[in-house]
């Protein structure tokens, strides 16, 4: 086996965010990118052609040219597992669904590099929008691992915070090229500063924080709490919509939704007051909206609100956020009615189907009502906020009939 190559990047994950965002960050930075994954056709083309475009959708389109990476197919454990061995880094970007089929592939990885250098720590960049994800990680691996493996000493868990918007591919976009991607111009990496074993690389784009659970809580309950306001309000507005910002055009959206993302602020403000002030909160904010209006990028509302299940989940963007607020004792009102909101979300992708799950959700909602899913979906048991999302319910019928 190869002696390890402190200059490549092992990538779980071809994906929109993998190729658009971390692929290119560590490319342009001088490394050497595998990519893991499932899906052949990507591995394939990118092992013919060793290349990929990344097109950013602004006023003034840009194209960059992705180089000095290569594929490798996740069923094929043994090179999987070689590459995870001799990396200088790993990173996964596959979504949370995934998660479980890849630990016992990092634990025979971390395994094998003990055989190469027993003292070589490995980092892994967790580039999922999941709270707590380090915690994930450390105790999937624990299983896993032999009980002498001293899994703290040669493993970093370094916790990111996405915010990089990456719209879904249209067929024809991908018929024309399986591997260009389309993203927005935003090319920050918000990761943990003091998770890391080995030095932290020195690659344009990445920001290092102290108190990165902060930086995932503004990530979760500002960014993306505004996203699936935006995509739930627009959908009632008119279920025609197919943009987020023909939503976001709409003024009384668009102030509804800052509203929301401003209570939001508030909570975090009084969460982290040694890290956030609510000038650079609201600033925040505003430059998000700016981005969410972002036409050129075409993101979509179906694909901004899907997927209820995990967006109205316990620890998500909305209900998180609600369990934050009473917490510490804060108003959630508006997050509460965006929520509510969420629950009538029955938007579909351009071949008129809807998110797999989403169908199981709204016969759910549509058999047992709200309150259920209030309870067994967001796990929200308190009597005030059960009353309160009725009222809001009733109020959405009144008015978006």
């Amino acid at each position: 086996m190869d002696a390890i190559n402190h200059h490549k990047l092992a990538l779980f994950g071809a994906g929109k965010i993998g190729r658009s965002f971390i692929g290119q960050l560590f490319s342009r930075g001088g490394y050497e990118v595998v990519f893991i994954d499932s899906y052949k056709p990507v591995i394939d083309e990118l092992n013919h052609r060793r290349n990929y475009r990344v097109i950013i959708k602004a006023k003034e389109e840009e194209v960059i040219q992705i180089r000095n990476v290569r594929g490798v197919y996740s069923g094929n454990i043994h090179e999987v597992t070689d590459e995870i061995a001799n990396a200088g880094i790993l990173a996964v970007s596959i979504g949370q669904g995934g998660l479980p089929g890849i630990m016992p592939l990092i634990a025979e990885g971390l395994l094998k590099r003990s055989s190469i250098d027993s003292k070589a720590p490995l980092d892994i960049i967790i580039a999922e929008n999941l709270r707590n994800a380090a915690e994930y990680f450390r105790e999937a691996l624990v299983k896993l691992l032999p009980a002498e493996y001293p899994l703290g000493q040669l493993t970093g868990f370094v916790e990111t915070s996405i915010g990089k918007m990456v719209p879904i591919m249209l067929k024809k976009d991908i018929e024309e090229d399986i591997l260009q991607i389309f993203a927005e111009p935003y090319n920050t990496l918000i990761l943990d500063k003091n998770a890391f074993k080995n030095p932290i690389p020195e690659i344009a784009g990445l920001a290092p924080k102290e108190n990165m659970k902060a930086w995932v809580d503004r990530k979760l309950f500002i960014h993306n709490l505004g996203h699936a306001t935006a995509a739930y309000l627009g959908y009632l507005k008119n279920s025609g919509f197919i943009y987020l910002y023909e939503a976001l055009d709409d003024k009384n959206i668009f102030l509804e939704v800052r509203n929301t993302m401003l209570q939001s602020a508030d909570i975090l403000f009084k969460k982290y007051p040694q890290e956030f002030t609510m000038s650079s909160l609201t600033e925040h904010i505003d430059d998000l909206l700016l981005r969410f209006r972002n036409k050129a990028l075409g993101d979509t509302i179906f694909r901004v609100g899907c997927d209820l299940k995990r967006k109205l989940a316990p620890d998500d963007r909305l209900a998180g956020a609600i369990r934050l607020a009473k917490e510490l004792h804060m108003p959630y009102d508006r997050i509460l009615s965006s929520l509510v909101s969420g629950c009538r979300f029955r938007q579909v992708d351009e071949s008129g189907n809807m998110f797999p799950d989403d169908r199981d959700f709204a016969e759910l909602y549509d058999t047992k009502g709200l309150t259920f899913i209030i309870r067994e979906i967001c796990c929200l048991e308190d009597p005030d906020i059960i009353t309160a999302a009725s009222e809001y319910n009733a109020n959405i019928s009144r008015n978006f009939k």
